[in-house]
């Protein structure tokens, strides 16, 4: 705040003390300090609107909203004030207000190019594009192709006539203009002309530009000549071998032939045969072997392009370019020492694993690279190996004999790392990511235990010597939360150290398991974390756009936009994390497909509507609830509750609805991969009985307002009805109670046992009888009155012999919260039972009889994480038998 500029009028010198005490965080000197000023200048109006900051920083948002508001009505025009106003409604979040600021202050001074500037910056952020005339965001195409866009393009056309462009940033304007009109024979004369001399600040712009307008005007002479000429000068230049093949073989398919005198087209001479690309391809492949410093991967990587297209098309011309497995040998043999991949075939894979340099076999068997270079050729290897299927088409003998290798070259492999900073990672934690993917996968195709107890030891051994391997970190996140054990899960989310759009992919599991496994402390911060994110968004990207307008980089607008709008449906752009976490799913054999990726939205979805409908069904009980009865009489409909229980049903109705195709969904039975997205809580829901039940105890309520409306007296049937809803409730609630009852963790046969999805029927119950016991409390509210009207009319008749006989509906309410209780005792009970016998098992006396051979050191680190687990599972009982505990207390206090 201090970065006032020059002092623009006096009263600058006697409101520099507040800026200085806000600048300084005293607020409440600079509070103190305000309101000295105001006693001797009361118009002074940057001075009040400095204390509302102050009262803003102080807690006190009520106050500093009034006094801004006192202000903003006088529609200030000084700068100071203006200035000060958006700093505090910025703090308040209330952008929104800074737009009518400066509307009103352009309409007093309407030459201000600063304020006309400001209220500019303003729609950017709240997204108001219409009033800043933004084409690129109008939601009518139409009107943008036939308004915004061709008045932009005379205004910049009038500039380029009167010489008054001379900014690069103009130069893409004009460009951004003409493309989005479709007019490329235009933007390609711009960018070729005088104009786009300015294109500077990137790298190639021009030449971008031009490839991407040929290619869109089908103009393949140019596109090829601009293409061959540009990898002249970069033959490393990939983006430019696809445009170069691509030109050649439409050039081909229209017969193309350069004309018999002067150039081939405006870029030069045009390649439009393939032995003359051949040739092209050849020479900067020759070039390359030539040079006596490191060769370029480029034109390697373009002769086996271009022959698998040739192949493709059938060409006899593929020939020219040799064998493509000795290519393919002759690449490894150059750049094997880097990260690198192929498309390949098993014999290739073979002739690679001979021209790998390992030493002497050891004692175990096996052969060690003896640096790092040949480290990394044989590691390329496996993930060729693995990509390819070779893995997943062997044995369970093959496949252990596999992991002992695996293990045996990363423990080997760390030698070369021992003096690595903890932020570096060991050049040998490939192996260990490959050998714990191996363990994953004979744990799903087994179905043995023991085998994932084993990968998450060997994963924890891994991260002990790499403690920024991310990868190490991600598999382990998503074993714990398969386990069901969602407690270690905090920790490696934090240590990930998410940044921005991470808290929204990978943000989506703490959400997803938190909840779901009992970790309710967890669940509320975890989306605590997500709601700052997804809250901050807007701003964040707000005051990108307004940068890129700033510094015109107008291209980046549109893309800041686009950000915001999919991080605000962020649903349909969560699943994109399991693309990029499956580094070592066998590619050959377990892709997650597109259906898996539909299947997993259309869940979600549904699931999403299950959950949205029963919250606002549950609030809308508690708005019915808090109005006064008002029996046979209009008023109810004019003061709203009429309103409030048409709301209700069409809710009610809509939820059923959604219901009936969740369950049509649910029997798809989708499957997904380990690494796929994972599995929505829908089916689980559903076979639970949970949603069934929830959807049964709000349709009660309605019954409800018909026995409010009909009175206790002329209503049997309708009491009847009623408490067989009860009953059907109490029955539901033991159905799903049930499916929560065995050993969530238990020893057999000395292998250690999970079953976590009791875990989540017990958070499903839990999530269940809450439900049944907020419609409980909506009921008591509305048979309370009642049974009160009814005791009065009982007096009134003063017949001593009368027997009091109890409503039906009354006695049934009864028996319902008596059932409640005797359900939660239940619960608690069995709470307690899984607490002793899990705590009651001896973990480190569990001998690991593995298939494989297992060190002490990864026996430990595998009994540490059997412990985490342990405690994980003690943590979630703890927090859902506390919160039946509460829930046994307040359905004690449920009384008529």
């Amino acid at each position: 705040m201090a970065a006032r500029g020059h002092v623009q009028d006096p009263n600058d010198r006697r409101l520099r003390p507040i800026y200085d005490y806000l600048d300084n965080g005293n607020n409440k000197m600079a509070i103190q300090q305000a309101d000295k000023l105001l006693k001797k200048h009361k118009d002074l109006h940057c001075a009040k609107v400095l204390k509302a900051i102050g009262l803003q920083r102080t807690g006190k948002q009520d106050e500093a909203f009034t006094l801004a508001q006192e202000v903003a009505t006088l529609e200030p025009t000084d700068d100071n004030s203006l200035q000060a106003l958006t700093i505090l409604y910025r703090e308040m979040h209330r952008p929104e207000l800074v737009t009518k600021l400066y509307e009103a202050a352009v309409k007093k001074v309407p030459l201000s190019e600063e304020y006309h500037s400001h209220l500019f910056m303003a729609y950017a952020r709240v997204g108001e594009y219409k009033k800043m005339q933004q084409a690129i965001s109008a939601q009518d195409e139409k009107l943008a192709q036939t308004m915004f866009l061709p008045l932009a393009e005379r205004m910049v056309e009038k500039m380029v006539k009167e010489e008054k462009i001379e900014a690069e940033a103009e130069v893409q304007l004009y460009f951004m203009i003409l493309e989005r009109l479709g007019k490329c024979v235009e933007a390609l004369n711009v960018i070729r002309g005088p104009l786009g001399e300015k294109l500077t600040s990137e790298l190639q712009s021009r030449e971008n530009k031009c490839m991407m307008l040929y290619q869109r005007l089908q103009r393949w002479p140019e596109c090829n000549a601009l293409a061959h000429k540009l990898l002249l000068k970069n033959p490393d230049d990939w983006q430019f071998y696809p445009c170069y093949f691509d030109s050649l073989f439409h050039l081909m398919d229209q017969a193309w032939s350069p004309p018999e005198e002067g150039e081939h087209c405006s870029e030069g001479s045009v390649h439009h045969t393939v032995a003359e690309v051949v040739r092209f391809v050849e020479e900067r492949i020759k070039g390359e072997d030539g040079k006596e410093s490191r060769s370029l991967r480029g034109p390697y990587l373009a002769r086996m392009e271009l022959m698998h297209r040739l192949r493709e098309r059938g060409c006899p011309e593929e020939s020219l370019l040799g064998d493509p497995l000795e290519l393919m040998v002759q690449f490894f043999k150059k750049f094997g020492d880097k990260p690198c991949w192929a498309t390949c075939e098993v014999k290739f894979v073979n002739r690679l694993s001979e021209a790998v340099p390992l030493g002497e076999q050891g004692e175990d068997g096996f052969a060690f690279p003896e640096d790092t270079k040949a480290l990394q050729r044989h590691l390329c290897v496996c993930q060729l190996s693995r990509a390819l299927g070779l893995h997943h088409s062997l044995n369970v003998d093959g496949k252990l004999l596999l992991i002992t290798e695996l293990k045996a070259h990363y423990r080997h492999g760390l030698k070369f790392g021992a003096t690595a900073l903890k932020t570096e990672l060991q050049f040998s934690d490939m192996y260990c990511l490959m050998a714990a993917h191996v363990y994953v996968d004979l744990w799903t195709d087994t179905g043995d235990e023991a085998m994932v107890w084993q990968c998450l030891g060997l994963l924890q051994e891994g991260l002990s010597h790499s403690p920024s391997n991310a990868q190490f970190k991600l598999l382990l996140l998503l074993l714990y939360c398969h386990l069901g054990a969602f407690e270690p899960v905090v920790d490696l989310y934090s240590s990930l150290d998410a940044k921005h759009i991470q808290h929204d992919t990978i943000g989506f599991l703490l959400t997803r398991y938190a909840e779901s496994l009992g970790q309710f402390a967890a669940a509320s911060q975890s989306c605590n974390f997500s709601l700052r994110f997804f809250h901050s968004n807007q701003k964040d990207t707000s005051e990108y756009i307004i940068q890129a307008y700033k510094y015109g980089a107008f291209e980046k607008i549109p893309e800041f936009i686009a950000l915001r709008n999919r991080l605000n449906q962020s649903l349909h752009f969560a699943q994109v994390l399991w693309r990029r976490v499956a580094h070592w799913a066998c590619l050959g054999y377990r892709q997650l497909t597109d259906e898996h990726r539909r299947r997993s939205l259309e869940e979600e979805c549904v699931w999403l509507r299950i959950r949205s409908l029963t919250l606002r069904l549950l609030a809308s009980l508690a708005a019915l609830g808090h109005t006064p009865s008002q029996h046979n009489s209009e008023i109810t409909n004019e003061n709203g509750v009429g309103d409030k229980t048409s709301v209700h049903s069409s809710l009610l109705s809509l939820l059923h609805q959604t219901l009936q195709n969740a369950a049509l969904t649910a029997e798809k039975h989708a499957q997904y991969p380990f690494l796929g997205p994972p599995p929505t809580r829908l089916a689980l829901a559903l076979s639970s009985g949970s949603c069934q039940c929830q959807a049964a105890a709000l349709q009660l309520s309605v019954h409800l307002q018909e026995l409010e409306t009909a009175g206790l007296d002329e209503s049997s049937e309708l009491q009847n009805q009623i408490c067989n809803g009860f009953k059907s409730l109490v029955v539901q609630l033991q159905e799903i109670l049930n499916k929560c009852k065995g050993d969530l963790l238990e020893m057999k046969e000395t292998k250690l046992k999970t079953q976590p999805t009791l875990l989540e029927n017990l958070v499903f119950f839990v999530e269940t009888a809450c439900v049944v016991f907020w419609v409980a409390s909506y009921c008591g509210k509305i048979l309370r009155p009642l049974k009160s009207s009814l005791q009065k009319k009982k007096k009134k008749k003063k017949d001593a012999n009368t027997a009091l006989v109890q409503p039906a509906v009354l006695c049934g309410f009864q028996e319902l919260t008596g059932s409640l209780q005797d359900l939660l005792a239940q619960a608690v009970e069995h709470i307690k039972g899984q607490e002793t016998s899990i705590t009651a098992l001896k973990l480190a006396t569990l001998t690991l009889e593995g298939h494989t051979q297992v060190s002490e050191e990864e026996e430990a680190f595998t009994k540490a994480a059997m412990d985490k687990v342990q405690s994980s599972y003690l943590r979630s009982l703890q927090e859902v038998g506390d919160l039946l505990k509460k829930r046994a207390e307040t359905i004690k206090n449920l009384k008529i």
